[in-house]
């Protein structure tokens, strides 16, 4: 069972069930397994690394900052979909539906901050003279209300439909609707909010960008954007495989395409593999900071160095003479935009 798009309820017995489930057994968590430490490590830095550097942070991290809690929180889930798909789901009903949530907040959210870190390009390039204003309002206000307070709201069909279900002797977390008309609904909610609207947003913006750039001679603006346009197009690689497999699959159960049996098993596999791959997107951000980030090396090095001083530190002082001691380290701007 994928984790979000295996939602059929009681409508049916797909066609593809037993051959699929067992090479999800295999593929799924061994990705997964890749994903969560590689993600864990990741976006935790960078959280920690942000911490310290909390003055010097520009616009575009305070976004990023944004995005590695969201992927944080995404990836701690993971072991418990390894667990389902390689066994069954142990974890009662409860948990079913928080991991759904989490999966919820962090698909929209994630998309959705792409598309302020868009808005804030465009502010900050083709509005350069009087955008550090809104800019700073989109980043440290705005975000809540048009990220956070939607990606919240539409977790509540996880909420009512998300629920463990007992089939052949192995527990199933995944939603129920009551009809196939309904996840047909929600399927085009999906594409919608998680791909079209913020994919428009993200055009219009870079293509005013693009324009502006090239009657300029702003070399330095343009390589700060390269990261920014790096991060928004593989984020996109990402996730437009997975997004072109339940397109195919909403069309089948909409009878636009002809539905076969053959064809819905390679469709749901195709389903299966991209979403799994999509989730990479939890990692590509530090990995974005890491290679392409001049100075986020040096931050993370004096952060981490700062966190170990400061231990040892802590620890002589109450095995010697209990006096006290502390450790500042300058830590430079982990920014390879000019904000």
């Amino acid at each position: 069972d994928e984790i979000g798009s295996g939602d059929y309820g009681d409508y049916g017995e797909p066609c593809f069930q037993h051959e699929n489930a067992d090479f999800n057994r295999i593929f799924l968590p061994t990705i997964y397994s890749i994903i969560f430490l590689t993600g864990i490590i990741g976006n935790g830095l960078v959280i920690v690394v942000m911490g310290y550097q909390k003055k010097q942070r520009s616009m575009t991290d305070k976004y990023r900052l944004h995005l590695s809690v969201a992927d944080l929180l995404f990836v701690i889930t993971l072991p418990f979909w390894s667990v389902d798909a390689a066994i069954s789901w142990y974890f009662g009903n409860v948990l079913c539906k928080a991991v759904h949530v989490i999966y919820t907040v962090n698909l929209y959210s994630s998309v959705l901050i792409l598309a302020f870190i868009s808005l804030d390009r465009y502010l900050a390039i083709v509005h350069a003279t009087n955008s550090q204003r809104p800019r700073k309002l989109l980043a440290e206000k705005v975000v809540y209300v048009g990220v956070w307070l939607p990606a919240v709201l539409l977790t509540v069909p996880d909420i009512i439909f998300a629920s463990t279900s007992e089939v052949e002797g192995k527990y199933l977390c995944d939603r129920m609707y009551p009809h196939e008309n309904w996840l047909i609904s929600f399927r085009f909610q999906h594409i919608l909010v998680g791909l079209v609207l913020p994919g428009l947003i993200i055009l219009t913006c870079y293509c005013i960008i693009i324009s502006k750039l090239s009657h300029s001679k702003g070399h330095q603006k343009r390589k700060a954007l390269k990261t920014t346009v790096i991060l928004i197009l593989a984020f996109f690689a990402c996730w437009l495989p997975y997004y072109i497999g339940i397109s195919i699959d909403t069309f089948i159960l909409l009878g636009v395409i002809r539905h076969r049996c053959s064809l819905e098993t390679i469709v749901h596999k195709w389903i299966s593999i991209t979403e799994a791959l999509a989730f990479f997107h939890c990692c590509l951000n530090p990995i974005l900071y890491a290679f392409l980030g001049a100075k986020f090396k040096t931050s993370a090095q004096n952060a981490l160095t700062s966190v170990s001083r400061g231990s040892s530190l802590k620890i002589l002082s109450k095995s010697k003479r209990g006096g006290h001691s502390s450790v500042s380290t300058e830590s430079e701007s982990s920014s390879f935009h000019s904000s």
